[in-house]
């Protein structure tokens, strides 16, 4: 049999009821974890608790409010030790810098760096007791490129990058570490069908979510002891720049 990697061990997971979130908790309870699935998203986040089973506990989580997160880690560590976080929860916004659209802007940073500043902030105590865990922050490869009408997210994904590297140095003391990764276009419901720049990187096709989610596995756990403050692409290339030589 397989050795599973979390068993007995309690993980959260945001943006957890559908996409890349879905797949990181399935790749949990499938390796043994206590998932504490959190989502804004009530109907399709119990869904999927009630479709995996007695080791996954769907929780209504608000990744911009504190008292929320509270809530969520008091739950986790009654459950037992809270060895991992992933900060998936994530928006995506569009707009030029001449539309000077502050909804838009103050949404994105809201759920994407705020969130993300948030979840770290919030259950580190827990793992400190047991001096031991991991956190996986999502950014996204725009995250270390740029992208045109898009400041709001880009800035946010770099703002996450940034976070986890400063994180992974404070935390380090501790035994926790801190790493961020970043996703290429993954084929969930966030793509949108936005798909027209893939035959220009180097791996000419969508990515799965489960090929992100064994990326986030790997990070969570101690088969990665020794790293932090890393960023690890799962982009199909596209960091790279453009594949001059597709179509060729």
């Amino acid at each position: 049999m397989t050795h599973r990697r979390f068993v007995n061990q309690v993980v959260i997971v945001t943006g957890a009821a559908q996409g890349m979130g879905a797949s990181h908790v399935r790749g949990f309870a499938r390796e043994g974890a206590i998932v504490l699935a959190g989502d804004v998203n009530d109907a399709a986040g119990q869904e999927l608790a009630d479709e995996l089973g007695g080791s996954v506990h769907y929780r209504h989580l608000d990744v911009t409010r504190a008292e929320s997160w509270d809530d969520i880690v008091a739950q986790a560590v009654g459950l037992g030790p809270v060895t991992a976080l992933v900060n998936n929860a994530g928006v995506v916004g569009f707009g030029s810098l001449h539309d000077r659209d502050q909804g838009t802007w103050s949404r994105v940073v809201a759920v994407n760096q705020t969130g993300t500043w948030l979840g770290m902030a919030s259950v580190t105590e827990a793992m400190k007791e047991h001096r031991r865990g991991a956190i996986v922050n999502v950014s996204s490869s725009r995250g270390l490129t740029g992208r045109a009408n898009m400041n709001a997210y880009v800035g946010s994904k770099w703002a996450v990058r940034g976070m986890t590297k400063a994180a992974a140095l404070e935390l380090g003391e501790f035994g926790i570490r801190v790493n961020s990764i970043h996703p290429g276009p993954i084929r969930t419901p966030m793509l949108g069908g936005r798909e027209q720049h893939l035959p220009t990187q180097a791996l000419q096709r969508l990515g799965e979510p489960e090929e992100v989610t064994q990326a986030v596995l790997f990070l969570a756990s101690d088969d990665a002891s020794y790293i932090t403050g890393a960023e690890l692409a799962v982009d199909g290339g596209q960091t790279l720049g453009p594949n001059t030589a597709a179509g060729s």
